[in-house]
């Protein structure tokens, strides 16, 4: 490192390895500490002496989003992923491959798909609430993932029922589920813990639980490459039918990876989303009380297309991602070449972390950021670099419109027929959940029939 780089102030006194245990088991203060103590823009050292780089103003992360792709590598940042969603993930390329790809997965969740969508988000939603035992306690979070799979499931794979549905359903569940304990998300950042030691270890469950999922997958993509039926509109078939500009279509390699990415993307981070708006319906009875005179005032009509555009649910569902963002950050980027942020003249090989979480909290943008006040969304619009729930540039979630309508429909559902109330009505603060905050999985609720 020359002496012309400068980086933003950090602390290195903390032992890496009590800082990692910290940002594992206490994410939220991880970063709060930083900033309380640095301001927007703070660096730490990394394992191989490169700097990591935290950026959250509006400024700084207009210069990220808007930079060269060529001079910042977001797929090199997330290679921790590998194992799990596949070489060829969206995730984890650069480049042409990753415009590619990008272009090649777009038609799926463009805006005017979504009506296809709606009925069967409505349908498995009102489905399964059918099967809760009205005052009785249930783990809400095991409740909305069941919901989130069972769209996936359905839109992504084609798949309602029969015997695929359900050893797929029951493989993903099971897979998702040791990802996300605690020593196994420390395995994504300490890669030594990746050790196979047979099949009751525990990384030793997950080699086998994936390998299974891998062959589910690859025998129903090419079950569906066989087909004569061309009217089928779940996205896989979508993607089987999609060319690049040379004519070519996706790999059977390329669609698994692409299909665990939508899948670990889409899932887990949805039912989060929808366990934290019910949180807080059910905690603030004013927003509850707002949100169900709206749902009321559209009666009986529970068109998709008229929910999608109801403000106050909007509103709701914005202020959910907000608070307590999904995914802390956006994608890590490495600096490819020399860049400049904010006077900062960061060298080759630097981690650039855009943090989500610090944006959606900054007191001049977001007055009063640790209320819930769904209001903020209703008074003025955002600039994409101050609200951010699903990342920035060309990096931002490709499946941001499709969970915002499975967000909005979900709760519409759920809300216009039952109040869903917590079991104990105290403050709950988010938990790691793999590379997710979340709410707690142990988190209850109680159902009862609205009048």
């Amino acid at each position: 490192m020359t002496a012309t780089n400068t980086l933003p102030n950090g602390s290195s006194n903390t032992p890496r390895f009590l800082r990692r245990i910290k940002f594992l088991f206490q994410p939220l203060q991880y970063v709060e500490d930083f900033a309380k103590a640095y301001g927007d823009n703070f660096s730490i050292s990394s394992l191989n002496n490169f700097p990591l780089v935290y950026f959250s103003s509006p400024q700084a992360l207009q210069q990220i989003f808007t930079a060269d792709s060529n001079q910042l590598s977001a797929g090199r940042g997330n290679q921790g992923l590998r194992f799990l969603l596949g070489t060829n993930s969206l995730i984890l390329l650069d480049g042409d491959r990753h415009q590619r790809q990008r272009q090649l997965l777009t038609p799926p969740f463009h805006g005017d798909r979504m009506r296809v969508y709606g009925e069967s988000i409505q349908q498995i939603t009102q489905r399964l609430t059918d099967e809760w035992k009205m005052g009785k306690p249930f783990k809400i979070r095991a409740s909305m993932q069941e919901i989130t799979l069972r769209v996936i499931l359905r839109l992504v794979f084609g798949l309602d029922e029969g015997q695929r549905f359900h050893e797929l359903r029951l493989l993903l569940t099971s897979l998702l589920d040791a990802m996300s304990s605690p020593l196994m998300s420390s395995a994504i950042f300490f890669p030594f813990l990746q050790e196979d030691l047979g099949p009751w270890s525990p990384w030793g469950r997950i080699v086998r639980l994936k390998q299974k999922v891998d062959e589910l997958i690859y025998a129903l993509i090419q079950e569906r490459r066989a087909e004569s039926n061309q009217n089928r509109q779940d996205i896989l078939s979508l993607m089987l039918s999609a060319r690049d500009q040379d004519g070519q279509s996706m790999s059977d390699e390329e669609l698994h990876d692409e299909l665990m990415t939508l899948l670990v993307a889409g899932h887990e981070t949805t039912a989060s989303a929808l366990v934290w708006a019910l949180y807080w319906v059910d905690y603030l009875p004013e927003v509850r009380d707002k949100l169900q005179r709206e749902l009321d005032s559209i009666g009986n009509n529970l068109d998709p297309s008229v929910i999608a555009k109801l403000p106050y649910l909007t509103a709701v569902c914005q202020e959910t991602l907000r608070i307590y963002p999904i995914v802390m950050t956006g994608f890590f980027r490495v600096l490819q070449s020399p860049m400049e942020i904010l006077g900062y003249k960061l060298p080759v090989g630097t981690v650039i972390i855009p943090s989500i979480y610090l944006a959606h909290h900054r007191e001049e943008v977001y007055p009063q950021s640790k209320q819930f006040k769904p209001e903020r969304f209703l008074e003025r619009q955002f600039s994409p670099y101050e609200y951010l729930p699903f990342g920035g540039g060309n990096r931002r979630c490709i499946g941001m419109a499709f969970a915002q309508y499975e967000m909005k429909l979900v709760l519409a559902t759920i809300l216009s027929r039952f109040q869903v109330s917590l079991v104990n009505k105290r403050p709950v603060r988010p938990v790691r959940r793999g590379l997710t905050v979340a709410a707690p999985a142990g988190m209850r609720m109680i159902a009862t029939q609205r009048v």
